[in-house]
């Protein structure tokens, strides 16, 4: 993370304290840009001479989660890691990428440059399309609804892509069970995609 995107996001959260009605004294800010700044300087020379890619860290699930958090806020016009440091600050739930948080926290986030992702992009693009006669697994969120706390939990059934059609105004493909019966998914890259994985 650049020096440039670390004061753009904390005083990003500045703003929200002071909309919040908390606003952080002048020494409380400065303390935390200095903190914020040695941690990014850390972290690029920690990377730089390791010379290794920390999305290599992450299992394949967490990486494609990224990814698709990444080009979502990209799409945005959104920073990626921004949006992030802005969930961490106001305590906020960040979703599918929550983990980086949990596990991972502010010294990993440091570590990935935009060269890292790069050089996972190419294979995610391919990763993500689907072909005839591939297996995957589809939550039964597709065709019940599903709460956390409710009687219905998540659960993701193999099937075979027996039909992909993509066109500019939409994607959908058609999936075989074991037991014969055909669903068509609609929004197979887009709304849907978060209902359908690779199998581990």
């Amino acid at each position: 993370m650049s020096q440039a995107e670390i004061e753009a996001a904390l005083k990003a959260a500045f703003d929200q304290c002071n909309a919040a009605n908390c606003p952080l004294t002048e020494v409380q800010k400065q303390i935390l840009l200095q903190v914020a700044q040695k941690l990014s300087s850390t972290a690029e020379e920690t990377a730089n001479s390791e010379g290794t890619n920390p999305l290599d860290e992450l299992t394949a699930e967490e990486r494609l989660a990224l990814l698709e958090f990444v080009k979502e806020q990209e799409s945005l016009n959104q920073p990626w890691k921004i949006q992030l440091l802005n969930d961490w600050l106001n305590n906020t739930n960040s979703g599918s990428v929550q983990f980086i948080r949990d596990r991972y926290g502010l010294q990993w986030l440091n570590l990935v440059q935009p060269g890292h992702l790069a050089e996972y992009f190419e294979r995610f693009e391919a990763e993500l399309k689907l072909k005839v006669g591939d297996r995957i697994e589809v939550s039964n969120g597709l065709w019940e609804w599903i709460q956390e706390d409710g009687p219905c939990s998540q659960m993701w059934v193999p099937c075979t892509v027996t039909s992909v059609e993509e066109r500019e105004d939409r994607s959908s493909c058609i999936i075989r069970f074991n037991n014969g019966t055909e669903y068509e998914i609609q929004g197979i890259y887009d709304w849907n995609r978060y209902n359908w994985r690779w199998p581990s």
